[in-house]
This record gives structure tokens, C-alpha cells and sequence, in this order.
């Protein structure tokens, strides 16, 4: 189980770490889309700083805690184990659609020099969108 967890964290945590602390923009959102992209650069904000309890306390949705709690160990000690090997990633967040309580936003992506789109969903808990899956 304690494998099914680290498949999770990693790609999300290479979302969030941005070369030489950069930030994402939320600027060109408005809203709950602003919001949502917001939540995305506070996840790269957390990745940079090795924030595993912010990490799994406010931009993890209880879901991916909850599978990261599985397996002997728990969300941090998952987080902490994968934050090291990520390097070198830029993001940018492209578009950004909000359906009532849940929201997808394609994110843009340089790693190792390689191009790539990916589908962020997240869910609004407890009044704030927090991070669901990686597609």
C-alpha cells in the first residue's frame, strides 16, 4: 500500500515545485478560478518550502490523505520521502473550469526540459478547493 500512496504524491508534488521559487499566476482568473489557481500556486509555494503539514493539511483534499495515511505510514512521512527527489519544474496554470463544488485545471509543464499538459482536479472542502487527482 505504501507504494500506491508514493504514485499519488509524486506527480502532485512535481506540480508544485517551480525553478527558482517562482510563482504561478492567478492573476488572469477571476473568482473561484482564481481561487483554484491560487490553491496550485500555494502548492508550489508548499513544495518549495518542504512544507509537508501544509502540503497534507491544506492542499491535499481528504481523499488523497486518506490514501496516503494507508500502509503503515502517514500523508507527511509519504510527502517528506518524495518532496527530495523533484527538481527543475516550472508550471503554469492554462485554463481553469469550476463546477459547483468541484474544479479541473490544465496545468502547463517543463520538467527536464520536456514539455507536458496535465489535468488537476480539485474539490472544495470545508470552504477551500484543495487538490484531488493528477491527470
Amino acid at each position: 500500500m505504501k507504494r500506491a500512496g508514493s504514485l499519488i504524491v509524486v506527480p502532485l508534488l512535481a506540480l508544485g515545485l517551480g525553478a527558482c521559487g517562482s510563482t504561478v499566476s492567478t492573476s488572469s482568473f477571476k473568482g473561484e478560478a482564481q481561487a483554484v489557481a491560487q490553491r496550485i500556486s500555494d502548492l508550489q509555494s508548499d513544495v518549495t518550502a518542504a512544507s509537508e503539514q501544509k502540503l497534507c493539511n491544506q492542499d491535499f483534499a481528504r481523499a488523497v490523505r486518506a490514501r496516503l495515511n494507508t500502509g503503515g505510514g502517514n500523508c507527511q512521512q509519504a510527502v517528506k520521502r518524495q518532496i527530495g527527489s523533484i527538481d527543475g519544474y516550472e508550471v503554469t496554470v492554462e485554463k481553469v473550469a469550476v463546477s459547483g463544488a468541484t474544479a479541473t485545471a490544465i496545468v502547463k509543464s517543463t520538467w527536464s526540459g520536456k514539455l507536458g499538459l496535465a489535468t488537476l482536479r480539485l474539490v472544495k472542502e470545508g470552504g477551500s478547493w484543495r487538490i484531488a487527482s493528477l491527470e
